[in-house]
């Protein structure tokens, strides 16, 4: 009898886990896809005379008031829990929303979508040679095994020798956007199960649509709209169906449903299968922009995508098997969302 007992539960979690990761996988899948529209519908509205700063400020005050009202009915009766986390809002909107998002508009507005994407993907190797750099001890050998492999993609992707040159500037903005990632995992590196993620996303847009707002207002941010329509793949829309599309799906359901799938999966696996969004920015590009790197590019993309899984890989391992030689990684403990664009 107590031998059955005890095979019964564990007969059961099998089955239970493999349905809920199978979930959170989906959901994952969903926030990459819907995440990776974002650079083709942004650089629409860029074409046509918008500024990356007024593209962001849309993007992120659209979100927030169709994000409020389900925010406010999570909190009912738990509105302490603002003031608890006011400091993980106030990072996730200022530096995870704010900051990346206007940074990778500005690539964008330069460079391909998928380029100015591969750049801020370039985060886990900048987060890699800080902690060399400061804590003096070497990386594990897969590691830095996929920051070399990073690092040669990334001389891949800006061909450097190619008929096409690519805008220094732009470039800068994409490796800015990269840092403002890795400063973000950096501050934030830490587990929070306390919010709901409806609260959690609605609270950080708020955030950087002040913050926008309000750089806008003291003449730091050059805004400019304009009603002009906008052209997506062979069809020719009025500039509020890129918008309503940046808003509806490259934001509120890829940042809810990006939180949702973190705390499915756990921050680490939940990141590593947002590493798809940059195949499915290039695929968007393509269909909607006629937009594609180079092969040379493409090839630095893969080399780049592959150097991050390997870090990805590396922390996977070394957590599950206790390896405490070097500090632990932000990215081992990441917060509830990645906030790629």
């Amino acid at each position: 009898m107590p031998a059955a007992n005890k095979h019964h539960p564990t007969s059961e979690l099998p089955a239970t886990r493999t349905g809920f990761l199978a979930s959170g996988l989906g959901i994952a899948l969903f926030s990459s896809a819907v995440f990776g529209l974002s650079g083709s519908l942004a650089k629409s509205l860029l074409e046509t005379g918008w500024s990356p700063g007024a593209a962001v400020t849309a993007r992120l005050t659209g979100a927030a008031l169709i994000l409020a009202l389900p925010a406010v009915s999570a909190l009912r009766g738990r509105w302490h829990q603002l003031l608890d986390n006011w400091l993980t809002i106030v990072l996730f909107g200022l530096i995870g929303v704010a900051a990346c998002q206007l940074f990778y508009f500005n690539a964008v507005a330069r460079l391909s979508v998928g380029v100015a994407l591969l750049l801020e993907y370039l985060a886990p190797v900048i987060i890699v040679l800080w902690l060399w750099a400061a804590s003096r001890r070497r990386p594990r050998v897969l590691t830095a095994g996929g920051t070399l492999l990073s690092l040669a993609g990334l001389v891949l992707v800006l061909d450097l020798t190619g008929a096409v040159k690519v805008d220094l500037v732009g470039v800068l903005w994409g490796m800015a956007a990269a840092v403002c990632l890795a400063i973000y995992f950096f501050i934030t590196a830490k587990e929070n199960d306390t919010l709901p993620p409806i609260v959690l996303a609605s609270g950080g847009l708020m955030v950087g649509a002040a913050v926008m707002w309000l750089a806008a207002a003291t003449g730091l941010l050059p805004m400019a709209f304009t009603t002009a329509d906008t052209k997506l793949g062979p069809w020719t829309t009025p500039w509020w169906v890129s918008l309503a599309g940046l808003v509806v799906l490259a934001t509120v359901l890829a940042y809810t449903s990006g939180i949702m799938a973190a705390r499915a999966l756990g921050s680490k696996v939940a990141s590593f299968v947002s590493l798809t969004e940059v195949l499915f920015a290039v695929l968007w590009a393509w269909l909607l922009l006629g937009e594609l790197p180079g092969p040379v590019q493409l090839l630095g993309g893969v080399l780049i995508v592959g150097g991050v899984i390997l870090v990805r890989l590396d922390e996977l391992r070394a957590s599950g098997a206790g390896n405490g030689r070097l500090p632990a990684s932000p990215l081992e403990h990441a917060n509830d969302v990645e906030p790629v664009p």
